[in-house]
């Protein structure tokens, strides 16, 4: 039986996603959480086979809470399942030590397969993330800008540009206005860009933005 931990901070996505996994036969939904504090808490008291992370939750989340999850329990395998597109998240969410990446809108026709798949040591990402893994390791000169910002300068560079204030930055990720700031001024310097303009226009080139604004 593959034990489940279920990690979102909308208790009515969990709750789909329970409905999701309840005629599989061989898996079973043995832990929930919603938040950070709350995964760490769940996977030090338990043994889990997957983590199914959803990436935006309050207190520590995202790729830094992949990092510390995997160093604690480096056998649980975890799935990533996000509102934000492949493009924005997938391939730092695997490097950071994921085996899966799913947006939500496709959860209810993949979820299980996927679960299924990576709890026998498989991956579940996309071919065009795959490629982008494969090419990561030989990374040409002429990388474009933002694959060389920090994982947490580019968790604040997509919450800019999905039109975000500094202060509301601050408060999602647990972090001090001033601290924002300072990745702000870095991303810009390591981007070499002016303003929040041309931030966003960055964004749209490079497809950084979600399909739905956000």
């Amino acid at each position: 039986m593959i034990r489940v931990l279920l990690a979102d901070d909308h208790v009515i996505v969990r709750a789909g996603l329970k409905e999701i996994l309840a005629d599989t036969g061989d898996m079973t939904v043995a832990g929930e959480a919603g938040s950070g504090p709350e995964v760490l808490a769940q996977v030090r008291e338990h043994d889990y086979d997957v983590l199914v992370l959803d990436m935006s939750m309050p207190g520590r989340s995202g790729i830094e809470l992949i990092k510390q999850l995997k160093g604690e329990k480096p056998k649980m395998r975890i799935l990533v399942l996000s509102m934000h597109s492949e493009a924005q998240y997938a391939v730092r969410a695997v490097k950071a030590g994921a085996s899966g990446y799913l947006t939500k809108d496709s959860a209810a026709d993949q979820l299980v397969a996927a679960i299924r798949r990576i709890a026998a040591g498989g991956a579940v990402v996309s071919p065009e993330t795959a490629e982008r893994l494969a090419l990561d390791f030989d990374r040409p000169a002429d990388a474009p800008p933002h694959t060389l910002l920090s994982d947490r300068e580019f968790q604040v560079l997509c919450l800019l540009v999905s039109g975000k204030s500094v202060s509301q930055i601050a408060s999602d990720l647990s972090l001090s206005v001033k601290t924002v700031s300072t990745h702000k001024t870095h991303i810009m310097e390591k981007m070499s860009l002016e303003n929040q303009t041309e931030l966003i226009q960055y964004a749209i080139h490079h497809k950084l933005l979600d399909d739905a604004g956000g």
